[in-house]
C-alpha cells in the first residue's frame, strides 16, 4: 500500500507544478518537488511560491537533491517525454524498491515509438517498483477556475491503479480505473498529434472540419492502438478521445496553437509534445494506415502547403466509414 501523505513531484511546470498544488492543498499531502538548481523557472517558483499559474501550499517544499526526492514512496514525475529516458538512467542508480511513479506525460519516444512506461522498464530493473500513467483531458487554467474534469489511471498493476485513482478522486477531479495501459498510452500520446492538425485547421479558418477530424482520427488512432497491441475501442475513451475538447479546441493547448502557427505564424515556441510523436509515428506508415498522420507529417516536416495536405485528403477514393 503506497503512503501518500508525503510525496514527490519531478517537473516544476504547468502540469506537475498544478499537480503538486492539488495534492498539496486539496489531498493534505507533503510535497516535495524536484528542481534544477540552474532553472530561472524553479528558482523563481522557490523564491515566489508560485509557478505563474497557481500559488504552493505552505505544506509544499523544494529541493534539487534526487536522493532526497526519493525519500518519498510516491513520485510524480511530469517532463518533457523526450527527455524521459535520461531521468529514468539516472533513477536507475538509486534504490527505488517499493516505490510508485505516476508518469503524468503524454507522448511517445522519438527515436524508438515506444510508450513511456516501456521506457521505464527499459531502463529500471528493480521489480518492485511500480509505474503508472496518468491521461485524460483538463487544463490546469480551467482547474484554477474551478472546472471539473475527468482523469484515468492505468497500469499493469491493478493495485496501483485502485490506490492512485482512490487517492486523485475528488469534486475537481473525478478518476477512472484503466483497463488497458497500452491503448491508453498510444491514445493519449496521439491526441496531441491529432491537436496539431486541429490547429492546421484553425489556421487555414477550416475549424468546421474538426468535426470530421474528431470522427475520423480515433479510428486511425485505433489501428495504431491495435498495432501496439492494445485495445483500438480505448482510442474512443478519456485519453484520446475525451481529451479532444481540451487539446483540439482550448486556447490554452500548445498542440492546437503549434498547428495553427503552422498556418499563421510566428513559429510556436513552447513545447509542443505531439511534434516529436508525429515524427514516431510516421516510422510505421508502411505498417499501419494513417493517412491523417501521413499529411500532417509533411506538413510538419516537409514544409507542405497546409492547404494541399487537406485536400490531397479529400481526393483519396471512397471508402466504408465503418469496417468490422
Amino acid at each position: 500500500m503506497t503512503n501518500f501523505s508525503n510525496l514527490s513531484v519531478i517537473g516544476c511546470g504547468r502540469w506537475g507544478g498544478f499537480l503538486g498544488y492539488y495534492c498539496a492543498k486539496y489531498k493534505n499531502s507533503n510535497v516535495l518537488f524536484l528542481g534544477v538548481s540552474q532553472d530561472p523557472a524553479y528558482q523563481s517558483l522557490i523564491k515566489t511560491g508560485n509557478n505563474g499559474y497557481v500559488t504552493m501550499p505552505e505544506n509544499v517544499s523544494y529541493t534539487t537533491d534526487m536522493a532526497e526526492c526519493l525519500k518519498n514512496d510516491f513520485i510524480i514525475i511530469s517532463i518533457g517525454c523526450q527527455g524521459f529516458r535520461g531521468l529514468c538512467k539516472q533513477l536507475a542508480g538509486y534504490d527505488l524498491r517499493g516505490k510508485t511513479f505516476l508518469l503524468a506525460m503524454k507522448g511517445l519516444e522519438e527515436k524508438t515509438a515506444l510508450r513511456m512506461s516501456e521506457i521505464f522498464y527499459q531502463e529500471i530493473s528493480e521489480p518492485t517498483a511500480r509505474v503508472a500513467c496518468l491521461m485524460g483531458p483538463g487544463h490546469v487554467q480551467d482547474y484554477i477556475q474551478q472546472i471539473p474534469s475527468c482523469v484515468v489511471v492505468d497500469s499493469d498493476d491493478e493495485n496501483a491503479i485502485h490506490e492512485i485513482a482512490d487517492y486523485l478522486n475528488s469534486s475537481l477531479i473525478r478518476t477512472y480505473y484503466g483497463t488497458d495501459l497500452i491503448g491508453n498510452e498510444v491514445g493519449a500520446a496521439m491526441k496531441n498529434v491529432i491537436g496539431l492538425a486541429a490547429g492546421i485547421l484553425d489556421g487555414l479558418g477550416w475549424s468546421g472540419l474538426k468535426g470530421a477530424l474528431m470522427a475520423r482520427a480515433p479510428v486511425e488512432v485505433g489501428r495504431l492502438i491495435e498495432y501496439f497491441g492494445g485495445n483500438p475501442k480505448s482510442a474512443y475513451g478519456l485519453a484520446h478521445l475525451g481529451d479532444y475538447e481540451a487539446t483540439l479546441f482550448s486556447l490554452y493547448s500548445h498542440n492546437r496553437a503549434y498547428g495553427e502557427s503552422l498556418v499563421k505564424g510566428p513559429k510556436f515556441d513552447k513545447l509542443a509534445e505531439g511534434v516529436p510523436t508525429l515524427a514516431a509515428v510516421y516510422a510505421l506508415r508502411d505498417k499501419v494506415d494513417m493517412p491523417i498522420c501521413r499529411s500532417l507529417y509533411r506538413v510538419v516536416y516537409e514544409n507542405q502547403d497546409p492547404k494541399a495536405a487537406v485536400e490531397h485528403l479529400f481526393r483519396r477514393e471512397n471508402k466504408v466509414e465503418f469496417t468490422e
